[in-house]
């Protein structure tokens, strides 16, 4: 069985109006393509792309910070309740296959950091540029100009980060399995 890719679309709560409309564009793009939405669950970024995957006929997963779901968005397929506070940007981000930041802020940052850190891809749009201590652009981050192209681009690397990952671990259960073939169970006495 495949399984839908998942993207994750983070951004500022407080947005301007063209980033809100990049983010919903975002959201009905990925929708479109069968993707699984996964935003903070809240206002801003987090609501435009909801409301575009929504209405595309998408599947959208809210994790918010919260104790309870009353302020979620109402475009969420899911919301997830987590009391974790801005600590729910780590779950967001290992549910993603890639992360598309949309705009800035400095939960956008940590998001950003988090993904990067894990290796999962980051499509950034009319948000953060992040530099070494030179200067100079870090690496790792793929820069879109418009929605349509921060959408083609996380589903592009989502589908090869997916891929990786599923190439991980069934090089890991083949090694398990090889394991287990040659020597029982794995377990020694002793």
């Amino acid at each position: 069985m495949t399984r839908a890719l998942q993207v994750a679309v983070c951004g500022p709560a407080d947005c301007t109006q063209a980033q809100a409309t990049r983010a919903e564009r975002i959201g009905r793009r990925l929708a479109a393509a069968g993707a699984v939405v996964v935003c903070g669950g809240g206002a801003g970024v987090m609501a435009a792309v909801a409301r575009g995957a929504h209405e595309a006929g998408g599947v959208v997963v809210g994790v918010g910070p919260g104790h309870d779901r009353r302020d979620a968005s109402e475009n969420l397929t899911v919301s997830l309740a987590t009391n974790l506070g801005q600590a729910r940007n780590a779950v967001i981000v290992w549910s993603a296959d890639a992360v598309v930041a949309v705009g800035g802020s400095w939960g956008t940052l940590s998001e950003i950091a988090l993904a990067r850190r894990r290796g999962v891809p980051v499509v950034v749009l009319d948000g953060w540029q992040v530099r070494d201590a030179a200067g100079a652009p870090l690496g790792g981050f793929l820069d879109a100009a418009t929605a349509d192209e921060a959408a083609a681009l996380a589903l592009r690397a989502a589908a090869a980060f997916a891929a990786e990952q599923a190439a991980e671990q069934a090089g890991e259960q083949a090694g398990e399995q090889a394991g287990e073939q040659a020597g029982g169970d794995g377990l020694s006495e002793g």
